[in-house]
């Protein structure tokens, strides 16, 4: 039987995919290749990363139950983590997107936006943790 409570754990693995790799793109870019084929691929992940975290995030925060005790305490940091990976994934977006057509991705500030990258990419590793606690540890299904 189908329920809301289904919908984040299936939309929630598609934001950490697409701006994990999408953060390995970025750094083949900078680090190995400058190949702008990579620089494309890091903007367009990190756009739609960030698109389907705030989906992720609202799946989360509606459409799930409040947890209590230990495991309420687990989600509220889940909540938290989700909160600044949402923000900062959009704010690194945002200011890629600046760069881009203000064609100034090759100037200096190309590592602020790297910065801000890196920082959405361990916000998003915490969340997952945070999230896979939950279905693991607690065995709180539909939470992920």
């Amino acid at each position: 039987m189908f329920s809301f409570e289904h919908i984040h754990p299936m939309i929630v693995h598609f934001p950490i995919a697409l701006i994990l790799v999408g953060f390995v793109a970025e750094v083949a870019y900078f680090f190995f290749k400058k190949e702008p084929l990579f620089s494309a691929a890091s903007l367009w992940l990190l756009a739609v990363g960030s698109v389907s975290a705030v989906f992720a995030y609202v799946s989360g925060a509606f459409l799930t139950r409040e947890l209590y005790g230990e495991a309420g305490s687990v989600q509220s940091l889940l909540e938290l983590f989700a909160e600044i990976t949402v923000v900062s994934a959009l704010i690194g977006a945002s200011f890629k997107i600046y760069l881009k057509t203000e064609k100034k991705e090759d100037s200096a500030l190309k590592w602020i936006g790297f910065a801000i990258y890196a920082f959405t990419v361990v916000s998003v590793i915490i969340t997952g943790h945070y999230g896979g606690m939950l279905v693991y540890k607690y065995l709180i299904p539909g939470v992920s």
